[in-house]
């Protein structure tokens, strides 16, 4: 985001689509305070520095202590005994050119708060201070956040005065739909029993109802919700009778929320419960954090001591003092919960990068919400702890000693997990799939913790991409000097400038992880890790992963997010599913008939440009240089399914009508939006006349089906112009034409299309088009006659004449403004949604569903990459309850949390055995006989064997010929899959899969797992 009230889309663009311009243009007004820079300080700042607002200022004088690189990822430690805010100032300033970084001189002045909208307090600021502050800003109407962490502990306080807007409360997009009647007591049904997904209390507004024509005056109107396809809006009575139509569009209504301050919602607080596991703990640990508070006034600002008993027990004592002084906190009679506060109290002084990144993606999108007003703040109090993590007792105990400082960057994690534990975790070996946003935040965490940088540790990393401009805004590695640099490369420099104990210790590779890198991630290396992680934008690379881990049998922690929304999984051998286990439901498809001639909403009218878009510029060329290509190629066309009319006539088109210009290609661009806006609509009219019945006698166009109006060419229409414009510019890039320079010439095009001859529209009897995708498709299979396209084909000018001549198809990219393909596609689409009278959609939005942009934003991806990295100390440690674990589903708008424990493997069991249905198979040792291999499991399972599978080659099959048993039975395995396959086993492939289908001892067909040869 820039000072001059423009976004730079192409750095800002997933972040758009959470938020929304008019947040955007919000947060750039608005100016954010930052006080006390440990971890928790930077990793705010840094979110907030990415989403972009007008100003971050920071305020921490204090020096840098060796402890601080624990969490503060920006120091290193040639920083320490330097002042927090100066040198994280520069580091800081380097993430986002269009946010400057200030600092603050002093505190003393309390009017100097008056030049900031919101001003986050963290953990260096003592509870005092915190109110004291606090208080000066809720009187000037100046939004307020608190928040610390201690360990594995934190919480979070938001003040946004006495009356704060919320503009959107959830950042869904409104709901609509299709309207089939009205009754007069104003109940709405929907059409088709599409459900309308709202709730009681939303509003709606109404467009193209008939009959009650005053409901379509954009008020909104109150929803009672009646089920899942109806709903009230009370009486119509007096408006008239309802005769068909309507469209409802759900209207966001502000909302207006209040906030007590700190002083008061210490003794009445109002939590928000991160873990309804833990609905006991939050008012335990509000009186837990002011005895911590207390403590440390009392002890000249030191914290509790590690595992140190007497610290603990005067924590103990004055959290129960506190308790008895506002026992409506915890309810009458209800006791503290002392082991609780003694936890709290043991791990005072430590700092755990995973809480941290929770904590610092929570309050910066709350400080993002105070400055826009977009999404609900939390209300007021939020306590989260993570006492999961913590390792087994007996294995890795805790004491005094082994919690003490060392003098080493990770003295605040050893205060917390003990030396020890450190220790287990430097020496892990690693494999992270995927660098980009959840990559950059994975590493940074490890960076921290060490993880991998001890004598037997390694990370290893891959990523096939390289950095783009949109990738600066949330993958904080990343600078713009590195755009066009490989990711995975890029980031680990970063993360051993970050910590240099993992020099030579983390190993960057660019190649793809899947079943044609197998001879590079082969058996040895799945074999030598201890965990995967996966940071992954695509489902298909998650599952070949997620089916690596499960046959090595590997630990697999697995995340992602969609905007506001985020979640993590735990994948653990012989105790969970795996992330195979669930998919989500396929995306609903938009029907044929609906995208070619009946579109009702802005989706279909994107779709449908995007589609003529790839024929126009990128199929068409791809065709033509086929067919001068490849001699057969006409021939094969024809045996062809599909349409094989379109192809051929796309041919001869890009052929004959060759544009030796620019001028050729704008007036090739003026008659197509005649064919398109103008002909094409006036057939599908003639086909369908307005007053059309359908066999029913009912109205044709009626429901889902808008009556469309031709479009009449105006060049001062921006999205007449901008179609012209677009796709002149595009077909003179597959001609290897000089298109426009710069911003177009009205005046030049428009001297072009007044000597264009617009031919006048004659309909055609002849032509048939599909009234709904029920009915076979008119024009399927070539339905136009073998002869006819023989005799297109016939009339295709002769390649031979045209030696060396070729076209250039178009790739879509998004992301380029220079390159016209977003232009054309939004004037498109805007084209047709006029000829339906469909609400058109700015560029944005077309880019966004046209892209299949995935909405991201840095609060989001930095708080579940936190949540990954609380899981990952449970499989260091080697946890095996399934209960210790935790799934997360985050959706930060609203705020919510929700966690579960992952839902255990299914068993499964044949004759007297059970077996674990994901992770259990048959291992067999060695390159053993078909024979002995069907002995083994008639002797030692009791299963008698009646097909084996390699792949899709059938090896073995009980009613094979005795001739084909004979010649095989001999044979060792591999030498069966060579006969089979006519291939060899791949020299690196030192484990064999084998599907097997077998009978029990009643002879009865059972599910068994599968076979893995261990060659």
């Amino acid at each position: 985001m820039s000072n001059t009230g423009e976004i730079d889309e192409s750095l800002y663009s997933r972040q758009l689509y959470v938020l929304g311009k008019e947040a955007m243009l919000k947060m750039q007004h608005s100016n954010v305070l930052i006080i006390g820079l440990r971890g928790l300080g930077v990793e705010i700042a840094k979110n907030i520095a990415l989403a972009g607002v007008k100003s971050l200022t920071l305020y921490d004088p204090s020096s840098v202590e060796i402890q601080d690189l624990s969490t503060q990822f920006f120091l290193t430690e040639q920083d320490v005994g330097k002042p927090r805010d100066q040198v994280s100032q520069r580091k800081l300033a380097e993430l986002n050119a269009y946010v400057p970084i200030n600092l603050l001189g002093s505190l003393q002045e309390e009017k100097q708060l008056l030049n900031y909208q919101v001003v986050v307090a963290t953990d260096t600021v003592s509870l005092e201070q915190k109110v004291k502050l606090n208080n000066f800003c809720h009187v000037a109407g100046i939004k307020f956040i608190s928040t610390q962490t201690r360990g594995l502990f934190g919480n979070v306080f938001v003040d946004f005065g006495d009356e704060f807007t919320v503009i959107d409360p959830t950042g869904e997009e409104p709901q609509s739909g299709i309207v089939s009647d009205i009754e007069p007591d104003g109940t709405i049904t929907m059409l088709d029993d599409n459900r309308h997904n709202l709730e009681d209390g939303d509003y709606v507004k109404f467009s193209e109802v008939e009959g009650l024509e005053k409901l379509n005056d954009g008020k909104p109107y109150k929803v009672e919700v009646l089920g899942p396809f109806a709903f009230r809006i009370g009486s119509v009575e007096s408006m008239g009778t309802y005769k068909k139509g309507g469209v409802f569009t759900q209207v966001k209504m502000p909302q207006k929320i209040a906030f007590k301050t700190l002083q008061q919602s210490l003794s009445e607080p109002e939590f928000l419960f991160s873990d309804f596991a833990k609905f006991d703990r939050a008012g335990v640990l509000h009186l837990g954090f002011q005895a911590l508070d207390q403590f440390q006034v009392r002890h000249q600002g030191e914290l509790p001591r590690p595992m140190n008993d007497e610290d603990a027990n005067e924590v103990v004592k004055l959290a129960s003092e506190l308790a008895a002084q506002v026992p409506n906190v915890l309810g009458e009679g209800v006791k503290i919960n002392v082991d609780l506060i003694k936890e709290l109290s043991y791990q005072a002084r430590g700092d755990i990068p995973g809480i941290i990144a929770f904590f610092g993606g929570l309050v910066a999108q709350e400080a993002l919400k105070a400055c826009s007003g977009k999404f609900t703040p939390l209300k007021q109090f939020l306590y989260f702890d993570s006492l999961e993590s913590l390792p087994d007792a007996e294995k890795y105990p805790r004491t005094t000693e082994n919690t003490k400082p060392i003098n080493s960057r990770y003295d605040s994690q050893i205060a917390v997990f003990g030396l020890d534990f450190q220790r287990a975790i430097a020496n892990l070996k690693v494999f992270l799939v995927g660098s980009g946003a959840i990559g950059c935040e994975m590493l940074k965490n490890w960076a921290l913790l060490g993880l991998g940088s001890g004598p037997n540790g390694q990370i290893f990393l891959t990523d096939n991409d390289t950095i783009e401009k949109s990738n600066l805004n949330r993958q904080f590695l990343f600078r713009p000097k590195d755009v066009g640099k490989n990711k995975s490369e890029v980031a680990a420099d970063a993360v051993c400038v970050m910590n240099p104990d993992l020099t030579n210790k983390i190993h960057a590779m660019t190649d793809k992880v899947g079943p044609e890198t197998e001879d590079l991630f082969n058996d040895k290396f799945w074999t030598n890790l201890d965990f995967v992680t996966n940071a992954l934008d695509n489902v298909d690379a998650r599952t070949y992963v997620d089916r690596r881990c499960v046959f090595f049998k590997k630990p697999l922690l697995e995340s992602g997010t969609l905007g506001t929304k985020g979640n993590t999984q735990v994948v653990i051998p012989n105790l969970t599913e795996s992330y195979s286990s669930s998919r989500d439901p396929p995306e609903k498809s938009i029907p044929l008939c609906t995208l070619r001639s009946f579109p009702n909403k802005i989706d279909h009218t994107i779709a449908w440009a995007k589609s003529l878009f790839q024929g126009y510029f990128t199929e068409a060329p791809e065709n033509v240089n086929m067919y001068l290509t490849q001699p057969n190629f006409v021939e094969q066309t024809l045996k062809q399914a599909g349409d094989v009319k379109g192809i051929l006539e796309s041919i001869s088109d890009s052929l004959k009508n060759r544009p030796y210009d620019f001028e050729d290609c704008v007036k090739w661009a003026r008659l197509e939006f005649e064919k398109k806006f103008n002909h094409e609509i006036k057939q599908l009219l003639y086909n369908f006349p307005k007053d059309a019945k359908t066999s029913t006698g009912a109205p044709f166009w009626s429901g889902p089906k808008r009556a469309p109006e031709p479009l009449e060419f105006d060049i001062s229409n921006p999205n007449h112009f901008h179609f012209v414009v677009g796709g002149a510019n595009l077909r003179a890039f597959n001609y290897g034409l000089k298109g426009d320079d710069g911003e177009p010439d009205v005046n030049f095009y428009s001297s072009i299309l007044q000597n264009i001859e617009i031919p006048a529209f004659t309909p055609r009897s002849d032509v048939k088009i599909q009234a709904n995708d029920d009915e076979p498709d008119p024009n399927a299979d070539n339905a136009v006659g073998g002869d006819a396209l023989e005799a297109l084909a016939a009339s295709l000018p002769d390649a031979s004449t045209l030696a060396g001549f070729k076209l250039i198809p178009v790739e879509f990219e998004k992301d380029d403004d220079t390159n016209h393909h977003i232009e054309f596609i939004t004037a498109a689409s805007n084209d047709r949604a006029l000829n339906y009278s469909i609400e058109p959609a700015d560029r944005q939005k077309t880019k966004f569903i046209a892209g299949r942009i995935i909405p991201a934003i840095a609060t989001t991806t930095g708080l579940v990459t936190g949540l990954v990295n609380l899981e990952l100390y449970k499989v260091a440690d080697g946890q095996t309850d399934i209960e210790k674990y935790k799934n997360g589903f985050v959706n930060l708008a609203l705020p919510f949390f929700g966690f579960s424990e992952p839902i255990a493997s299914p068993q499964g069991k044949y004759n007297d055995k059970s077996y674990d249905k994901i992770w259990d198979r048959f291992d067999i040792k060695g390159d053993i006989t078909l024979k002995q291999l069907i002995d083994y499991f008639e002797n030692e399972e009791g299963l008698e064997i009646t097909m084996l599978s390699y792949g899709v080659s059938l090896l073995y099959a009980s009613f094979f010929p005795p001739k084909k048993l004979k010649e095989r039975m001999n044979l060792p395995i591999t030498e069966v899959v060579k006969l089979v396959t006519k291939k060899e086993v791949p020299s690196h492939v030192r484990n064999m899969i084998l599907e097997i289908c077998a009978d029990d001892k009643q002879g009865e067909d059972v599910e068994v797992p599968y076979i893995t040869v261990h060659l």
